[in-house]
């Protein structure tokens, strides 16, 4: 894959060998983002887990302390009550059975995160076909499936963002946005391996967590020592 200037000179200042310290990385990789928008800085994280067996699966959620750089629009399945909850709570839409058709067949997908009630979880489910391959499917471990729809958004506007393997074992997420300081990353850096190192799995025998790296959205990737973790 050819890369234009901007991308090589960006590696020229990571030694591709070297495992550095989360600080430092961090630095790196903010450095490495030369685009002319706001780029987002991501972890890779490469675990030692077999996503095939149920018991080594990862999924949760962290907020982030600094949140995600990003505005994110939030869509809540509820009833009743909860309805005008999830309204006074900042969610972006919120509806019931009346939305399946919108998703269903117009395509809507104008939203990032999708919160549902336990009691709409049935509703929710003949979604399950267009959001489970796109990751908006609602989840408890997630805690998007809630009766406590406040909590839910507010956490979701603060800056929480869910974690999970794909199909090789890597988890993708959102560290902040470049524009963030180097010390905001760090924070949220943390905060997410904190998160990620407590769920490491108990079944799992062997090294948890492989390898780490940090990349802006399109700059090279900087190696972080997974020694500390």
């Amino acid at each position: 894959m050819k890369h234009g200037k901007k991308y090589s000179d960006a590696a020229k200042a990571i030694d591709r060998a070297t495992q550095y310290e989360p600080a430092e990385a961090i630095a790196l990789a903010k450095k490495a983002a030369t685009a002319k928008f706001d780029e987002t800085i991501e972890a890779h994280i490469r675990t030692g887990c077999d996503g095939r067996h149920a018991d080594q699966q990862i999924r949760g959620a962290v907020v982030l302390p600094n949140g995600t750089g990003k505005t994110v629009k939030v869509l809540v399945f509820a009833k009743g009550d909860k309805l005008n909850e999830a309204e006074a709570a900042g969610a972006d839409f919120v509806g019931g059975e009346e939305l399946i058709p919108k998703i269903q067949n117009d395509g809507w997908l104008d939203f990032d995160v999708v919160v549902a009630t336990p009691d709409m979880m049935g509703v929710v489910g003949r979604l399950g076909k267009v959001l489970g391959p796109k990751g908006l499917m609602p989840n408890p471990k997630a805690g998007t499936v809630t009766m406590d729809v406040t909590k839910a958004v507010n956490d979701i506007k603060a800056g929480k963002i869910e974690y999970r393997l794909d199909k090789s074992n890597i988890i993708h997420v959102p560290v902040g946005k470049a524009s963030f300081t180097e010390e905001q990353l760090k924070e949220n850096f943390d905060a997410l391996m904190d998160a990620i190192v407590k769920a490491k799995p108990s079944t799992l025998k062997g090294q948890y967590l492989r390898s780490i790296s940090l990349a802006p959205t399109m700059g090279p990737g900087v190696k972080v020592s997974t020694a500390k973790f």
